[in-house]
């Protein structure tokens, strides 16, 4: 009887990690805009400390976190790492956030997105926006095999992966590429110390620059500006930032947050007194370390645990 449940208990484990390791090939052969270069090889980076870093993403792809059946509700997020438009902090803001998500009962798709490079794009612009469209699209398609509620898949972003997932809300119905019927529009976002803005006086300067580049038109910062892109249809909103920030300015959550006040948005905002830039699912016993906490609170408010 032992062997059987031991052999049960080892099946279990096999079958869960087999399915957070899945990885999904976001276009499989075709990419759109895509200029070949032999020489633009991925690479992978990791610091005694395990922090896991991906820098020249020549393949977009999802890793999938399904959360265990006992206790999955049906809802997803889509989770984009931040690291300024140059890399990725796969592990602590994407792996490390999965498994968080899973522990409250969502599944979880961490987003490996291109970053912004002529070397091997057409329109670096919209570049990372073309693999988070799709990644929402993918969800959506697949929903009811992964027992996934269609209406309830949002997207979560970290700094610069914050801008990313901040306008997949906004810019969601932009054409960035041929794709078909499949609604890429989150139903929920959760930004954390997001760079929202490409405003000189407030953005990030080296996500606006690798996005951008150095001298963009007015027209482009603007339309990239996701504070000036808010309307009646962009989707709720939980926010997070410390005010001691100094690597991007505060002003980028309190920003967004006023502009979806201004359409009747529903919002959370925390700003927390200390914390920094980059604090992850801050586990050093700060009050920034609540917000987690509050943000499952915020999510059942919403219905979606």
């Amino acid at each position: 009887m032992k062997k059987i449940l031991f052999a049960a208990i080892l099946l279990l484990f096999i079958l869960k990690a087999s399915a957070q390791q899945r990885v999904i090939n976001i276009w499989n052969e075709k990419v759109p805009g895509a200029i070949e270069d032999t020489s633009y090889k991925e690479v992978d980076l990791s610091n005694a400390d395990g922090i896991y870093q991906v820098r020249k993403v020549t393949t977009p792809t999802l890793t999938v976190f399904f959360a265990a059946k006992v206790n999955a509700n049906g809802t997803a997020v889509i989770v984009c790492p931040g690291g300024g438009y140059s890399h990725l902090a796969f592990k602590k803001e994407g792996v490390n956030v999965a498994e968080w998500l899973n522990s409250i009962g969502v599944a979880a798709f961490v987003l490996k997105y291109r970053l912004p490079s002529d070397s091997i794009m057409k329109n670096k612009s919209i570049g990372p926006l073309q693999d988070a469209q799709e990644a929402i699209r993918i969800v959506r398609r697949n929903a009811k095999q992964w027992n996934i509620d269609p209406d309830k898949i949002g997207v979560m972003g970290f700094s610069a992966g914050g801008h990313l997932a901040a306008s997949l809300c906004t810019l969601y119905n932009q054409k960035v590429y041929d794709s078909d019927t499949t609604s890429a529009r989150p139903d929920f976002s959760i930004l954390i110390y997001p760079v929202i803005s490409m405003e000189p006086n407030i953005t990030h300067k080296g996500s606006r620059r690798n996005l951008l580049g150095s001298n963009p038109p007015p027209s482009e910062v603007e339309h990239f500006s996701c504070d000036l892109q808010v309307n009646k249809d962009t989707p709720p909103a939980f926010i997070v930032q410390a005010e001691d920030d100094k690597v991007v300015p505060v002003e980028n959550s309190i920003n967004y947050f006023t502009s979806l006040k201004k359409f009747n948005i529903s919002a959370e905002l925390h700003i927390f007194q200390k914390g920094g830039h980059g604090f992850g699912l801050a586990k050093n016993g700060g009050t920034e370390s609540d917000w987690t906490r509050l943000c499952e609170n915020w999510l059942k408010a919403m219905g979606l645990l």
